[in-house]
């Protein structure tokens, strides 16, 4: 018999909607700052994704990684960590997607984010807040 581990899954869900969330209010800002504030598309970029990754924090550390040992400060600081080197892969795929392939600047932002809140994930669950396997 196969044992499903559903404090997992139930993770990874709560995950799901909080990036999806956050991802919606980086989206809206990345499309503020490029539309009406008429800043360069990547610049706004990393603008967006700080702001929408400090916000994810709160909330993925209050409903996804609650059962952490981890202080909320070292915490933190991890999180900016991983979200810096986030920030670096979000920045060149957008380049490259944009600037090779011709995407928009906003479909190109939903196809990075898929890739880079995946690896955020693996990183928070595993490194980060160090709970994978703890039920």
């Amino acid at each position: 018999m196969t044992y499903i581990d559903r404090s997992g899954i139930m993770r990874f869900v709560r995950y799901v909607a909080v990036g999806t969330s956050t991802f919606g209010l980086d989206l809206a800002l990345l499309v503020f700052f490029v539309q009406v504030v008429h800043l360069q598309y990547l610049f706004a970029t990393g603008i967006s994704f700080l702001i929408a990754v400090s916000l994810n924090y709160v909330l993925s550390r209050k409903w996804v990684f609650s059962r952490t040992s981890r202080t909320y400060e070292r915490g933190y600081v991890n999180f900016l960590l991983i979200a810096v080197f986030g920030l670096f892969l979000v920045v060149s795929l957008m380049a490259v997607a944009v600037e090779y392939f011709f995407f928009s600047y906003i479909i190109a932002r939903v196809l990075v984010a898929c890739v880079v809140g995946m690896l955020n994930y693996l990183l928070n669950l595993y490194w980060n807040f160090n709970i994978a396997g703890k039920h």
